[in-house]
């Protein structure tokens, strides 16, 4: 594929839509809908060449026995879905600094140790160039509800066992789902 060029089509709240043309090996014009985080992308660099936008926080109790999953409602598909805590960086902030807001936001507890950051991802690749970073650690405290009104999450610790029958029944995000299943083995 080679690029052509980059086309904003409509800028909300918090995402813009773009379509980006290509052209195919076979001479053919290709055009590809797309939303990012970015509200100005101009050039081929800008779709990857940037900062994360997210965090995710992969976080076990500190018996090593548990891992925090949200159940948080997602307007997008209208359903409760499993997730790991996650959010946006704010402007200034470090992903550290992001990843210790977020989780106390979503689910009230403090992170007690950083045990690593997985290196850059995508979350949905297929649409998006939105990056996360994966802040994997230890956290604890006890649970409150999201201080948000516009977030509806139910955080709760989770033995491999429970994991395991929650990935038989219930919806995932495809990163956590990935993740807890092989967690839980």
């Amino acid at each position: 594929m080679k690029f052509k060029e980059v086309i904003k089509r409509e800028e909300g709240a918090f995402i813009t839509r773009y379509d980006l043309c290509y052209e195919t090996v076979h001479g053919q014009d290709k055009v590809y809908e797309m939303i990012s985080r970015d509200k100005d992308l101009r050039d081929f660099s800008q779709l990857h060449d940037k900062k994360p936008d997210a965090v995710v926080l992969i976080m076990e109790d500190a018996s090593g026995e548990r891992i925090l999953i949200n159940k948080e409602y997602r307007l997008a598909v209208g359903e409760w879905v499993y997730n790991f805590p996650a959010g946006l960086i704010d402007p200034g902030e470090t992903p550290e600094e992001a990843a210790r807001r977020e989780l106390s936001e979503e689910t009230g507890l403090d992170i007690l140790e950083i045990r690593d950051f997985i290196g850059e991802s995508y979350s949905a690749v297929g649409f998006s160039n939105e990056k996360n970073v994966c802040v994997v650690g230890v956290a604890g405290g006890h649970f409150r509800k999201s201080d948000s009104d516009f977030e509806e999450i139910e955080s709760g610790w989770y033995s491999k066992e429970e994991v395991r029958d929650l990935l038989k029944r219930e919806r995932f995000a495809a990163r956590t789902q990935a993740y807890c299943y092989l967690w839980s083995r």
